[in-house]
């Protein structure tokens, strides 16, 4: 695989402050517009391309202005997908759970008390519609569309006795616990279908990609029942042993950026799943129905693959967490992939 080009993506000064460039989890294309999110923070990020083939121009939107976060004020939605449809842009956080890092000045006694140290998160459950206009999430559009939130019963909740994931929910998700980790969205506004990639959990080999279809009720997003009184689907994948990190639509195919589960630097790929837009029940994807696209380079310690977008003329742009600093040549400016997809 070759990197076709790079494109640079041209921070503002408050986002790189909050170090935002830096922790990039989520990418999507809009016309002229990217959206870009990162995982410490409540915001989404839009840049607008110049006509030096820059994105610049950068503007953050708090989430909280026009949809109803979880959690308390400040807390971090750990946005890791962003989905463009119709006339929303859709936001998920990965809901998963946090174990406390280890840092080199800890004693061992301290360390390992750190490790038994787990904390649920709340402000992450997180799925967001953020209805747009002129190119910013409003409240309301005057055409009439709204911003909402999920509301209760969450994902979580939902999964709370699922034989496959439940046993997973308590688990930090770097530790092969439930994570949320892309989104892709299809049909028409208000008769939508979620695709929810999961990078965790990895069931002997086999990645998960939910299934979910929210309608809006008295200003809440509720999941509709997709089989008798199930309100998700579950689709099993053969990823050769890794999760899912992000989802995106290709026509009527699902691209998914596969990596490992685990705090692992690779490997990473690009497969393709194809009619995935099309399916109407669950399935156990085996290996030779996935077509491996393409391999995306990592670092060690550097340049994680957390999102992909896909380009016009099957170009695919792609977005690193950590990013390498030779993928930052200037302060607030990070260098995003640009990758050829097979014909």
């Amino acid at each position: 695989m070759d990197i076709e080009r790079r494109i640079s993506l041209r921070f503002g000064s408050e986002a790189v402050e909050s170090a935002t460039h830096t922790n990039l989890s989520a990418v999507r294309t809009d016309g002229d517009f990217l959206w870009v999110a990162g995982d410490e923070t409540a915001t989404v990020e839009r840049f607008t391309l110049t006509d030096t083939g820059e994105y610049a121009d950068h503007v953050t939107f708090d989430l909280a202005d026009v949809v109803t976060l979880p959690g308390d004020p400040g807390d971090e939605v750990d946005v890791e997908g962003l989905a463009r449809q119709g006339p929303y842009l859709w936001a998920v956080g990965s809901h998963s759970s946090k174990r406390k890092k280890i840092k080199s000045d800890h004693s061992d006694t301290k360390a390992a008390s750190r490790l038994a140290r787990v904390s649920k998160e709340p402000g992450r459950r997180v799925l967001a519609r953020l209805a747009i206009a002129d190119g910013q999430p409003v409240t309301a559009t005057p055409d009439g569309h709204h911003s909402a939130a999920l509301g209760k019963p969450g994902i979580l909740d939902l999964l709370d006795d699922d034989e496959h994931l439940a046993p997973f929910l308590a688990i930090p998700g770097k530790d092969n616990g439930l994570d949320i980790e892309g989104i892709a969205v299809d049909g028409e506004p208000g008769r939508e279908r979620l695709f929810v990639g999961l990078r965790g959990p990895v069931l002997r080999g086999w990645a998960a990609v939910l299934e979910l279809a929210p309608r809006e009720e008295d200003g809440e997003l509720s999941l509709a029942p997709l089989d008798g009184d199930t309100r998700y689907r579950k689709h099993f994948l053969d990823l050769d042993g890794l999760g899912v990190r992000d989802l995106c639509r290709h026509a009527d195919d699902l691209l998914i950026l596969a990596g490992p589960s685990m705090a692992l630097d690779g490997p990473v790929r690009v497969y393709r799943w194809r009619g995935a837009a099309l399916i109407d029940a669950p399935e156990v994807v085996h290996r030779s129905e996935l077509h491996h696209e393409l391999d995306l380079p990592f670092g060690t310690g550097t340049d994680h693959a957390e999102g992909i977008a896909v380009l016009p003329d099957d170009e695919l742009l792609v977005v690193y967490d950590s990013p390498d600093p030779a993928r930052m040549p200037k302060r607030g400016t990070v260098l995003a992939d640009v990758v050829r997809l097979p014909g």
